[in-house]
């Protein structure tokens, strides 16, 4: 095994291909199979060197007189990444750099022996989806790496000397400064921390901040409400404001806790994956403990076991405004918690899209990326357990609570089409728990208000509508109607998973013989579009099973009322709203490649329609 010289984040002088410049770097890692370190320079450009291109800092004396600027940070009169042509030699794949002109003039120099890569840092740039229902779409819609719609595979790593990656947001955001400098081997300059840079704000930016803190949990509480009437009609006069106290029960919030303190013992058990994260933009890579099918087991075992011991669940139902008010504090007191404790976090642990500098802005996204008690990950337990198991506790609640209410000795077919659909989602997320690591929530989004109230209020109890509306508002479904809705849901189910699971294959290794059908178009990134399969039909098959699927969610609750059709209104706002957010950003990264991509595949989400 070679012996590993320079450690993880050890700052160091790594030359700089092709010329004999050296900067300060930091290590991120060392390969053991190429024996080549990964080192990051100030202005974010990471190279993988081999051991005799990097010195210690010792021993190195700066020129002072210097005047020259970072590669990474040189102009350039190259043409943009996007449309640069890949070029190839007997040795390895050479792409053009586009901002740095002095290794421009060297490309031919360097041809033989630099393997290029630019892959700009994605902007964390959130919907209203990510308020929850990017969250739930870990198996869904945001299994996409980067959150982007389109399939991509990267290169094989290690095939060139060199492997250089740009990490920062050309444009949106300004990396650090490094200065060049021509070293000596005499004496060393101090090494500095890489800090965090900022992206685009997003939600409205810091007046938008305080406008989604007041409107969302007044929304949360509209809906609540609304949908207890006896007449639910969104034309009717909003429903009156309860008194303060009628929000508040003891009991109500001992439960919340107690759901909470439950699964949080579930998710330490040492059973399950321990899982590794994709890489942040510090470089470091996480481990998750992806135990989220063992955890729905055991809740469900232990749920079934309380009401054979005569627990009453309906209680959920008749106190569903004090548990909701009880979770939404318990999200203000964690996201205060959670902004506290990021003032003392280090520079490289922060969130670049929660680094604002504004108070209120940098509460609500979250200031730190993913915040940690020792080994316990708050932001990854907040995304997938309380509130999504417990999405489907309080459906399995409102069953008998219909039961209950309509003198029924079984749920009516509709009751049980909601439950049984919804409980297939969760089941089928926690079973594929791996994805949502790819996602942007965990790679980008730091972890504040938007995400623990989305987790923990958002997700239980408004994606719970449907079947609460049920309870006081039965729909009968005949046989024909109940295998037509079933079907639907059946279908959909096979498109989003049949897409996604041809995607996560092709990223994980494109070389597959079993993906050699595939077509895909080469991009200036050094990664691949996939053009054919399910990616050939549209360019969100994802999309498409997910609105089919939410379609079977509602029809179950008839025409009568336009309330229990509020997730798949929501769901298709927000589907199209990040659908014009990725075409956006996509050809931002990869130029002509996408425009030629949009024009092999035309439509977005429906076939012959959108």
């Amino acid at each position: 095994m070679p012996t590993v010289r320079y450690q993880r984040g050890e700052m160091v002088m790594g030359r700089w291909p092709g010329s004999n410049l050296y900067y300060e770097v930091k290590v991120l890692g060392f390969d053991a199979d190429s024996s080549l370190y990964t080192v990051i320079y100030k202005d974010g450009t990471e190279l993988e060197l081999k051991e005799p291109d990097i010195k210690p800092a010792s021993g190195f004396q700066t020129r002072p007189r210097s005047r020259s600027r970072s590669p990474g940070r040189r102009r350039s009169r190259s043409r943009s990444p996007a449309r640069t042509t890949r070029r190839s030699s007997s040795r390895t794949a050479v792409a053009a750099i586009s901002d740095d002109s002095l290794l421009a003039r060297r490309d031919t120099r360097l041809r033989d022996s630099l393997e290029v890569r630019l892959s700009p840092l994605t902007k964390t740039a959130v919907t209203n989806g990510n308020n929850k229902h990017e969250k739930k779409e870990q198996h869904n819609t945001a299994n996409d790496v980067s959150e982007k719609g389109e399939a991509e595979a990267e290169p094989a790593k290690g095939q060139g000397r060199y492997n250089l990656r740009r990490r920062k947001d050309d444009g949106d955001a300004k990396p650090a400064a490094a200065k060049p400098q021509q070293l000596e081997d005499e004496e060393a300059k101090p090494a500095a921390t890489p800090t965090p840079t900022t992206t685009p704000l997003d939600f409205g930016g810091k007046i938008g901040a305080y406008f989604w803190l007041l409107f969302l949990p007044a929304w949360v509480l509209f809906l609540v409400l609304q949908v207890n009437q006896a007449d639910p009609s969104l034309t009717n006069s909003p429903p009156l404001l309860p008194r303060p106290e009628a929000l508040w029960d003891a009991q109500a919030f001992g439960l919340v806790v107690l759901w909470i303190v439950f699964q949080a013992v579930l998710y330490m058990l040492p059973v399950g994956k321990l899982s590794e994260g994709m890489p942040l933009w510090s470089g470091e890579r996480l481990k998750y403990r992806t135990n989220g099918f063992s955890a729905i087991s055991v809740s469900a075992l232990t749920v079934v076991a309380a009401v054979h011991q005569g627990v009453d669940v309906t209680y959920i139902h008749s106190h569903f405004l004090q548990l909701a008010a009880a979770a939404f504090l318990i999200s203000v007191l964690l996201s205060v918690y959670l902004y506290v404790r990021s003032q003392y976090a280090a520079a490289e642990q922060l969130a670049l899209g929660g680094s604002s500098g504004n108070m209120v802005y940098d509460f609500f996204k979250g200031h730190e990326l993913n915040p940690r008690i020792r080994e316990f990950d708050l932001k990854f337990f907040c995304e997938m357990r309380p509130g999504l198991i417990g999405w489907c506790l309080i459906n399995f609640a409102m069953a008998f609570a219909e039961m209950k209410q309509q003198g029924l000795d079984a749920p009516s077919y509709s009751m049980l089409l909601v439950n049984l659909f919804q409980l297939l989602y969760v089941v089928d997320g926690l079973w594929n728990e791996e994805a949502i690591l790819t996602t942007m929530d965990l790679m980008h989004d730091g972890f504040g208000f938007m995400l623990a109230f989305g987790d923990l209020v958002w997700v239980p109890f408004t994606y719970t509508l449907q079947a609460y509306y049920l309870v006081r508002h039965p729909v009968h479904l005949g046989p024909p109607a109940v295998a037509a809705i079933i079907a639907l849901k059946l279908v959909g189910f096979y498109i989003f998973r049949k897409s996604n699971s041809e995607k996560n294959a092709f990223r994980r290794n494109p070389s597959d013989p079993k993906l050699s059908h595939l077509q895909t178009i080469p991009t200036a990134t050094g990664k691949s579009l996939l053009v054919s399969g399910w990616w050939g039909v549209v360019r969100h098959p994802n999309y498409l099973g997910d609105l089919l699927m939410a379609l079977a969610w509602s029809l179950p609750c008839g025409f009568s009322h336009l309330l229990p059709w509020y997730y798949m209104i929501y769901f298709v706002i927000l589907l199209v709203h990040r659908d014009a957010r990725d075409m956006s950003e996509c050809r931002r990264k990869y130029g002509s490649a996408w425009d030629e991509y949009c024009r092999t595949v035309p439509y977005r989400i429906i076939p012959g329609v959108y």
